[in-house]
């Protein structure tokens, strides 16, 4: 992908004219989003609706991203689970680029290596004996809402797979459904590290 071909996809994300994205200066708004639509890469700037089903995908996957920011910034001393939301931050970068219809995917690797860390976590900490009740420390908690937006995007990402609207790899989709599961374990992880027992419901 050439410089002008990132210029134009930048643009389309951001809702803006590539005239306004030039030296460094990017411009906040432009207003062309005020009747409710937007343009996304490879629609040949045809405007749809910005409730329709990629806008929705790509909008689940941002706000997932920036949670895990939020969440990232309340693990500070917990090395670990900073970084691997620093790594997940990453991958989704990618995942929204093929979303919109950029020339990227994530490999392989990634999912192998997410697995992995969930196996060693598992290894840590206790069994798991059934449904938990999210909770114990903030940052499990926080860790438990992340868990569940990352369930939606994934949702949305498959809704727009299977509308024909994107082809996405294999393992782009392996790769979202691993993702709630790291979080899982690593809500677990927060909870055992602080020496807080889980509670299971009662029903």
């Amino acid at each position: 992908m050439n410089a002008e071909a990132v210029k134009a996809l930048i643009a389309r994300e951001l809702g803006i004219s590539r005239s306004t994205l030039y030296w460094g200066y990017m411009a906040l708004f432009t207003g062309k989003g005020d009747k409710g639509t937007t343009t996304a890469f490879g629609c040949n700037q045809q405007r749809i609706s910005k409730s329709s089903e990629l806008p929705e995908a790509l909008g689940s996957l941002d706000e997932l991203n920036a949670f895990l920011g939020f969440v990232k910034m309340r693990s500070a001393g917990e090395t670990r689970i900073t970084e691997a939301l620093r790594d997940a931050q990453e991958v989704l970068f990618i995942i929204q680029a093929e979303v919109a219809g950029a020339n990227k995917s994530v490999g392989e690797g990634v999912v192998k290596n997410i697995e992995n860390i969930v196996n060693a976590i598992e290894k840590e900490i206790p069994k798991l004996k059934g449904f938990s009740i999210a909770g114990g420390t903030e940052l499990s908690a926080l860790l438990d809402v992340a868990r569940t937006l990352a369930r939606r995007a994934e949702r949305r990402v498959i809704a727009v797979k299977e509308l024909g609207l994107r082809e996405l790899t294999p393992e782009t989709l392996a790769y979202l459904n691993r993702l709630s599961s790291l979080l899982f374990a690593l809500a677990r992880l927060a909870n055992h590290e602080a020496g807080i027992t889980e509670e299971n419901p009662k029903y």
